[in-house]
């Protein structure tokens, strides 16, 4: 008898050195490396294109005379300290999160140790070079650019230190920090708005990006609980909750969005009276709410599908009534399922706003249009269609990212400490 012969194993990619790796990936048969060939020129023939078109035929002055129009609209110039304080907040305690999530890894064990993994570092050069050359491209002053180098180094700071001395902090504390961001927002509403001490600032009066992300985080800060709701309410046994339920969701989701905000701006401005009528930017802001919640109780619904009704059996046998058993064990295995599709419709949340401008509201795109109708700028709007792509790219890619991480960190088997 002959000895028997066994398959080689193939060492897994990661094993490979950097250029097996890359042939291994690119290209592992002869049909594989000409796609790949033919895919990589049609990118560098793009890219080239693109290059030449930005650096020699573009013409940014439009952009450089209009940054802070497209940031923040017709916001009183007297008063724009507030956003920039905003902004040290924000940074603060953005790169307080940040580190702290690197303090407390779960999702990837390689990580726990080190103070600046290998993607953080590529974020840290990135968040470098946009607050060293996005200033001057824009066209700003000198103080302008010092502030936003200031916004760089508070984040990256306090990135450090708290991925630093993070691990000495206990969990309860870490939760109690976790409560800042939903202060913060309502700080930053109190900053943007005035009252209480500051000048008013009158909705109409905000625009540019500023407006566009008021009116998503206020959509997705509302649309989240109502979704949850509805969603309950939709599989509940109580008879007019839940066909009331199904008929707000259904006549919502068969409604187009702009039709919606038509209804909003010029029907609830006649039936309701001048001194509780609420203004435009929140009537718009109110209707992109309960359009959003409409489509994330179908994403939470078929969370709660998925999760198996033994689950709630067992909570019940425990001895949790029916809320707690839902609160603390159903929902959120539901949320973690629906968790992929609940982000897909708050970056389509992000894309809808551009509909604002068809109201009369000067968002992002409805700020651009405004300039463009400026007979000194006819005929440079590629550059600001661009700038505009790259701005909701940006907006998109945050929340997809950060989406990622969340889905990493509550992989059932991270939370069991097991690799």
């Amino acid at each position: 008898m002959g000895t028997p012969s066994f398959p080689a194993k193939r060492l897994p990619v990661a094993a490979l050195l950097p250029l097996k790796r890359l042939r291994a990936q690119l290209a592992p048969t002869v049909a594989d490396g000409l796609l790949s060939l033919g895919l990589l020129a049609l990118i560098a023939w793009a890219a080239v294109q693109l290059g030449g078109w930005a650096i020699g035929r573009a013409d940014w002055a439009v952009l450089q005379l209009n940054s802070m129009l497209l940031l923040v609209g017709r916001y009183p110039l007297a008063e724009q300290w507030r956003l920039w304080l905003l902004g040290a907040l924000l940074a603060a305690q953005a790169g307080l999160s940040w580190g702290l999530l690197r303090a407390w890894p779960r999702a990837d064990r390689r990580e726990q140790g080190q103070l600046w993994p290998r993607h953080d570092r590529i974020a840290a050069v990135l968040i470098t070079l946009l607050a060293l050359l996005l200033p001057a491209a824009l066209g700003l002053a000198g103080a302008l650019q010092g502030r936003w180098w200031l916004l760089a180094a508070v984040l990256l700071a306090l990135r450090w230190a708290a991925g630093r001395w993070g691990p000495g902090l206990h969990r309860r504390t870490l939760k109690l920090l976790g409560l800042l961001w939903p202060l913060l927002y309502l700080l930053g509403f109190w900053l943007i708005g005035g009252g209480l001490g500051l000048a008013a600032v009158a909705p109409g009066e905000w625009g540019g990006l500023l407006l566009t992300l008021v009116m998503a985080s206020f959509a997705m800060a509302l649309s989240f609980p109502l979704g949850v709701l509805l969603a309950l309410g939709r599989r509940s046994n109580l008879p007019l909750l839940r066909w009331g339920s199904v008929a707000y969701i259904e006549f919502i989701r068969g409604a187009p969005l702009i039709t919606l905000l038509f209804i909003g701006q010029n029907i609830l401005g006649f039936l309701l009276p001048a001194s509780i009528s609420p203004d435009r930017v929140w009537r718009a802001a109110w209707v992109l709410t309960l359009f959003a919640a409409a489509y994330l109780a179908e994403a939470v619904r078929s969370g709660l599908a998925a999760v198996p009704r033994g689950q709630l059996e067992a909570a019940r046998s425990l001895g949790l009534n029916q809320a707690q058993a839902l609160v603390t064990v159903v929902i959120p295995q539901a949320l973690r399922v629906a968790l992929p599709t609940m982000v897909g419709q708050f970056i389509a949340l992000v894309q809808d706003t551009t509909l604002l401008s068809l109201i009369g509201l000067l968002d992002l795109l409805g700020m651009a249009r405004g300039i463009m109708a400026n007979p000194e700028f006819l005929g440079h709007s590629s550059e600001l269609y661009l700038v505009l792509a790259v701005l909701y790219w940006s907006c998109c890619a945050a929340l997809g990212l950060g989406s990622r991480a969340l889905e990493r960190r509550l992989d059932p088997r991270s939370l069991a400490g097991r690799p």
